[in-house]
């Protein structure tokens, strides 16, 4: 007579299974976290365009002037592009700000607007005054684009509220050492014509990255509304 017994796993055939269930998570993380940061990329681009969309609605009923520095976002006392133009808070916090979203005044805002739109007309060197129609190059001017302090995956680097948008100086500022994704490498930017562009984020010397302001004609056209 056979006797029926019942074969259990060997302490090396344990280890060889999570072994290969190891190797098998080592490929797969890679993919998703590539999956996951591409799906922040589209997300991030898609409120820019949404922004750029409420900002020329706006310039049109205002004579092509923008909205004040810092308080362009608008809260409920004082509406400016919420809630006339947009309907959610939310557009204005990219999902690379991890700070908590609110549908409050004290909303999370990631995006400003660059600096030297606001230059006054008679500076040195003269500016445009908030008047969108006196851009030279609206498809190479940046208009908006993230705006942060330190490292953009921690959530204490990004300060920006409904009541005070800081501006974004020229090159994203002394503040700004890395981008948004790519590991550091790209930053997405809305352009005064409203397409967004994925760019790269640095360094000064490359020309038309993110941080160069000074090559002509990449540098100065990005930064410069008179260019």
């Amino acid at each position: 007579m056979t006797k029926n017994s019942l074969r259990a796993f060997t302490l090396i055939e344990l280890l060889v299974v999570i072994a290969v269930i190891a190797i098998l998570l080592s490929i797969a993380y890679p993919t998703y976290t590539r999956i996951l940061e591409r799906a922040k990329i589209t997300k991030d681009m898609n409120n820019l365009r949404q922004v750029g969309l409420a900002i020329q609605t706006y310039l049109n009923d205002n004579d092509q002037v923008l909205p004040a520095t810092t308080t362009w976002p608008g809260v409920t006392a004082t509406p400016v592009l919420y809630p006339k133009y947009v309907s959610t808070r939310k557009i204005f916090q990219s999902p690379f700000d991890n700070r908590a979203s609110l549908e409050t005044d004290s909303a999370p805002v990631s995006y400003s607007i660059n600096a030297n739109m606001y230059t006054a007309v008679t500076a040195t060197p003269p500016g445009i005054a908030g008047s969108m129609a006196k851009v030279v190059s609206p498809a190479s001017t940046i208009l908006m684009a993230p705006t942060y302090n330190g490292d953009p995956k921690s959530a204490a680097s990004w300060a920006g509220t409904a009541t005070s948008a800081p501006d974004l100086p020229a090159g994203g500022g002394a503040g700004e050492t890395t981008g948004t994704h790519s590991n550091g490498t790209q930053i997405n930017a809305l352009f005064c014509d409203s397409h967004v562009e994925t760019l790269k984020f640095g360094p000064s010397t490359d020309l038309g990255s993110f941080q160069d302001t000074t090559s002509d004609p990449l540098g100065l056209k990005h930064w410069d509304p008179t260019k």
